[in-house]
């Protein structure tokens, strides 16, 4: 495969990125991450991984680049990452006991051409009590991730069962991925 640049920072992203190729560098996209008016939920990831993704291709025209952007979806409104504590606060009690969708976006350009999708895991958690919230906060792991909770660390003791990609919750749903890479990279070569 040839080399990719990862148009993200997140460190999530990096280490999942690394299962189908080692071959690639990040560069941070600093594209203004804003919205058409009008876009569902479910599609403001896949626009905002192809903003990041362009952003950097117009530096770097002739490379193959990538652009993520994950999102928790819960009754139709996009919890981001959460502004302090209260917030985190309010966003994991609102997902106590209930099922969440958890979409990613991803886009990949290369000399003009752009291939995005968007890919969706449903999750279910727990109901929380105050104080597992609370020691949850205090942990410190909430405030970079969407929706105030990372799968991968202390939040997966209130996941009770996911549909869907697991990998997908962390940040880059790398099965779907490495598909729509070999397709992109594929018609390269007719």
């Amino acid at each position: 495969m040839q080399s990719i640049i990862l148009a993200s920072q997140s460190p999530r992203r990096q280490e999942l990125l690394h299962r189908i190729t080692d071959d690639f560098e990040v560069i941070v996209s600093n594209a203004d991450e804003i919205l058409p008016g009008g876009i569902s939920p479910e599609e403001a990831p896949v626009c905002l991984s192809a903003v990041k993704a362009r952003a950097v291709a117009e530096s770097h025209p002739d490379k193959l680049i990538i652009g993520a952007d994950t999102v928790v979806i819960l009754d139709g409104r996009i919890l981001g990452k959460p502004r302090d504590k209260d917030d985190a606060f309010a966003m994991l009690r609102a997902l106590s006991g209930k099922t969440h969708t958890v979409v990613t976006g991803c886009s990949i350009i290369k000399d003009g051409r752009e291939r995005s999708f968007g890919e969706s895991t449903q999750v279910e958690f727990y109901p929380l009590s105050d104080r597992e919230i609370e020691d949850y906060i205090a942990s410190g792991e909430p405030f970079d991730k969407a929706g105030g909770y990372g799968i991968q660390g202390k939040g997966s003791l209130f996941v009770k069962g996911i549909t869907g990609d697991y990998f997908n919750v962390m940040g880059l749903p790398v099965g779907r991925l490495n598909r729509e890479l070999k397709a992109f990279l594929s018609a390269d070569n007719d």
